[in-house]
């Protein structure tokens, strides 16, 4: 049962798209007090646990720190980072007497005191009094999940050649650049379906423009490589290059569809292209007018895009220049210039930087009304994304396209997927990506995944095999790297053949990952589910947050340390354990309980329940080549329920989709 409050006047955010009465009185287990701003408080003993918050760093079990949900632009984040690039205020508390979920949807900040504070105690504080507050009563943690998941709408659904291996990097220059990475995978026959085009492929960054020099002639480019199984995904940043004769600039400015500041002037500040506007995504026509310009790219053959930079990220903006300038200028007019001088101006340019006063300095123009962005900035990337998916639908409605955003709010989750942002070459940043899976997939994003060997910083060989070992249970399945670090394409090391084996299995799952992908989608189930949540009553499995189920079957434990060689799992059930070494699978019956389990750097082991079992295929090189008729089901079970549809229409709910199939 889903109860609904509502505070002041909420912004609506389309979170929720189910039909919910109003109720009158006080929100259920909370004290609420709005003398400044908001503030709910719940007692908690310290055997209750508190789930959810989608995109935050630490542990499952959310309690023992503070979370911020504020969409944040911080690729260097750590266990002390308090927001990062989603904001997803759900949560499910779980106590001995009972269970609950609570989604606060508001569209600015929003922090969560989760036993940190005082160790007995939940606290949940907004500056921002206009919210609705949704409480969800149910049996079991699912229980509440679904309920949740229903009230919010089905999740987003790629083509299913988005499950195949991916290769990105900032940048590949040129088509040739391009056609080397496609050859060298081929040569070697590791698997890929798609290469992504960074920032570089656009004329000096401006959005849904091609550097004539360099990529010329995308669209027969993109003929090129589909003969070879390709496909290209483009980028699309939030900001639009502000020049005259630049024809998204020019309209833009013409229709009134950019943000504007205080004055009613278009809001100026810089991100890649140099100066920019930002298109005002709130406002339905200039969503529909931005989303629109997407099929000039999809005339040209690209079946995919990445949004980025949709916070939205801001280097600077022209207030800042401004300040800047005048202050360099009274102190360049000082008889001496210290050190302090110095540090001053650099802490200060480095403090403008996505800062408080530039988010607060724009507007948008809304069916609500006008309101300043500090106070909706979650929906931004949401809402950019939604512009993607519309006018996607708009100009092609029988055809899925890959769509995935850098920055998302609930709601998101019905448009598009999520990369978890610009991560590093950091052995934390695997564990870090293991554990917000299920949150994400809680508030209904599936198809997520990392920048495999990490965005930033210099990838090592080793690091980058274990985190294949679990990108390829990930839906998204993307090696993404910056300019400047060391290329990781798997080519590039020793012995390339370890990589193609992960890979090779990785493409002998899809079949099964995809079905339960689509199981999840369709039931408003998670794809990715803690212990905690099968074995509620085993005491170990609740404090084990480096291992996941996968769907119904599947439990993973990667490795996520330097140079080990193995871990400890365990194993709440007794389960078959599975070893891919040298591209051949051994399958081995291990019995309930702690195990040291050795896994050696170039093979990877999985595990399938009791009584279960799952479909394989035989590997190929990408998706199109794909055998999906031929499976093989391994494990003790005896059958296996596929789902498998044509992999790029909607026509989900057709019965010959699901096919039983048995030993």
């Amino acid at each position: 049962m889903i109860k609904k409050f509502i505070f002041g006047k909420p912004f609506e955010t389309e979170a929720v798209i189910a039909e919910i009465p109003t109720e009158q009185g006080a929100v259920p287990y909370f004290t609420c007090d709005t003398a400044k701003g908001i503030k709910f408080t719940l007692n908690l003993k310290k055997s209750d646990a508190v789930y959810g918050l989608g995109e935050s760093v630490r542990g499952i079990n959310k309690r023992g720190y503070t979370y911020s949900t504020f969409c944040a632009d911080d690729p260097n984040h750590t266990e002390a980072t308090r927001s990062l690039y989603g904001a997803h205020n759900f949560i499910v508390v779980e106590q001995k007497d009972r269970v609950f979920g609570a989604f606060f949807d508001c569209p600015s900040t929003v922090t969560f005191d989760v036993a940190f504070t005082k160790a007995d105690e939940l606290l949940i504080t907004s500056d921002n009094t206009n919210m609705y507050v949704y409480i969800i009563d149910g049996s079991t943690v699912y229980d509440i999940i679904r309920q949740f998941r229903k009230a919010i709408g089905m999740s987003y659904v790629p083509p299913m050649w988005a499950f195949g291996y991916t290769q990105c990097r900032w940048s590949y220059l040129s088509k040739d650049e391009i056609r080397e990475v496609v050859r060298r995978h081929r040569e070697l026959h590791i698997p890929l379906d798609a290469v992504y085009l960074d920032i570089d492929y656009m004329e000096r960054y401006k959005d849904f423009t091609i550097d004539e020099k360099n990529f010329s002639d995308l669209e027969g480019f993109a003929k090129e490589m589909k003969a070879e199984g390709i496909r290209l995904v483009p980028i699309i940043d939030a900001g639009v290059k502000i020049e005259e004769g630049y024809d998204v600039y020019e309209e833009g400015v013409e229709k009134g569809f950019f943000c504007t500041d205080k004055n009613g002037k278009p809001f100026e500040a810089c991100v890649w292209p140099g100066m920019t506007h930002f298109p005002d995504f709130l406002n339905p026509e200039a969503r529909r007018w931005f989303g629109a310009k997407y099929k000039i790219l999809t005339d040209m053959g690209m079946e995919g895009f990445w949004n980025d930079m949709n916070e939205p990220a801001i280097f600077f903006s022209q207030n800042s220049v401004d300040k800047t300038a005048q202050m360099v200028r009274e102190k360049a007019s000082k008889d001496e210039f210290t050190i302090d001088d110095f540090r001053e101006l650099q802490g200060y340019l480095g403090s403008r930087q996505n800062c408080e006063e530039d988010y607060s300095g724009f507007y948008h123009n809304t069916p609500c009304g006008r309101y300043c962005h500090k106070d909706v900035h979650n929906l931004y990337g949401y809402n950019m994304t939604r512009s993607a998916a519309e006018g996607l639908k708009e100009a092609e409605p029988d055809k899925r396209f890959l769509l995935f955003s850098r920055a998302s709010y609930i709601g998101m989750h019905r448009y598009s997927g999520i990369w978890t942002g610009d991560n590093h070459s950091w052995w934390s940043h695997i564990l870090a990506e293991l554990r917000v899976l299920p949150g994400l997939n809680m508030c209904g994003f599936l198809y997520v995944g990392a920048d495999l060997g990490g965005f930033g910083c210099e990838c090592s060989r080793d690091l980058l095999l274990r985190w294949l070992s679990l990108g390829i249970f990930t839906p998204l399945m993307r090696n993404h790297s910056a300019l400047g670090t060391r290329y990781q394409e798997c080519y590039r090391f020793e012995n390339p053949e370890d990589f193609k084996h992960i890979i090779d299995l990785r493409y002998r799952l899809i079949p099964y990952l995809y079905s339960e992908y689509m199981k999840a989608a369709l039931n408003s189930d998670m794809y990715f589910k803690p212990l905690a949540f099968e074995f509620p009553e085993d005491e170990i499995a609740r404090h084990t947050e480096d291992q996941l189920f996968l769907g119904n079957e599947l439990m993973i434990a990667p490795v996520y340390t330097q140079n080990a060689v193995g871990r400890y799992v365990y194993l709440p059930e007794d389960m078959t354990a599975v070893r891919m070494a040298g591209g051949n699978l051994t399958l081995t019956e291990m019995e309930k309980g702690h195990h040291f389990v050795v896994i050696p750097e170039n093979e990877v082991v999985f595990f399938i329940r009791k009584d279960k079992c799952i479909p394989l295929c035989k590997a190929a090189e990408s998706t199109n080549e794909l055998n999906t008729n031929d499976l093989e089901l391994i494990g003790t079970g005896s059958e296996y329920l596929l789902y498998a549809d044509d992999g790029t229409g909607f026509d989900f709910s057709n019965p010959d989709n699901l096919k039983l199939l048995k030993k």
